[in-house]
């Protein structure tokens, strides 16, 4: 199954990724993001687009890359990218899912929230993350809806089983005393435990 978690920047993609993987033996992380800072990096100046999800090419390699992974690797793999464009989302997940067995579902979040976690990365009201907010909720709203997880007001674990639980995966129990304690502060893509929140929402960001 290829499990696509959508969501605003900020809405905990990532690290729900990590956890999900830890807690899905045989599973995989494939980022999307990585073709867009290659493309980036490599394209000469003057050709540069402020979304790289606007490159043909950037949308072509992931769904070709999915595409293979998923025909050949028979564990779960794990996909934290936001899409908001309609077009896009039917492009990458409407041209899987003709394939593959995919579930989408939107890390929801309010604009409180985002802010929060945002802020808790050290991003500034003028980063990118923060710029996106607006449209991201809108999009979410209107343009691509299927399936949203609400996450206000939850630890990281308990989105993790309430992600488990949508996609009916058995999830290894998590006898960790820091998961039980609301320990949430993960270091990006390191699986790494950093700072002890309370809840994953606007009272305890990650």
């Amino acid at each position: 199954m290829i499990i696509w978690l959508n969501g605003a920047f900020g809405a905990g993609k990532t690290q729900t990724a990590c956890e999900l993987r830890r807690r899905l033996p045989g599973s995989c992380v494939y980022d999307p993001e990585n073709a867009g800072f290659f493309i980036r990096d490599n394209l000469p100046p003057g050709l540069e687009r402020d979304d790289f999800q606007d490159f043909p090419m950037w949308r072509a390699f992931n769904l070709e890359m999915l595409d293979y992974a998923a025909s050949r690797y028979e564990g779960h793999i794990i996909v934290p990218m936001t899409v908001t464009k309609r077009a896009y989302y039917e492009e990458l997940v409407g041209g899987l899912a003709k394939k593959h067995e995919v579930r989408h579902l939107i890390l929801w979040a309010g604009r409180e929230t985002l802010e929060k976690r945002l802020a808790s990365r050290l991003e500034r009201p003028d980063s990118w993350g923060y710029q996106q907010i607006g449209r991201c909720l809108d999009a979410f709203t209107t343009q691509v809806t299927e399936e949203r997880v609400d996450t206000d007001g939850l630890t990281l674990c308990q989105v993790v089983e309430k992600v488990g639980a949508v996609c009916g995966l058995a999830l290894a129990q998590d006898g960790r005393a820091l998961c039980a304690a609301g320990w949430t502060g993960w270091l990006p893509r390191s699986g790494i435990f950093v700072e002890r929140r309370e809840t994953y929402g606007p009272s305890g960001d990650f």
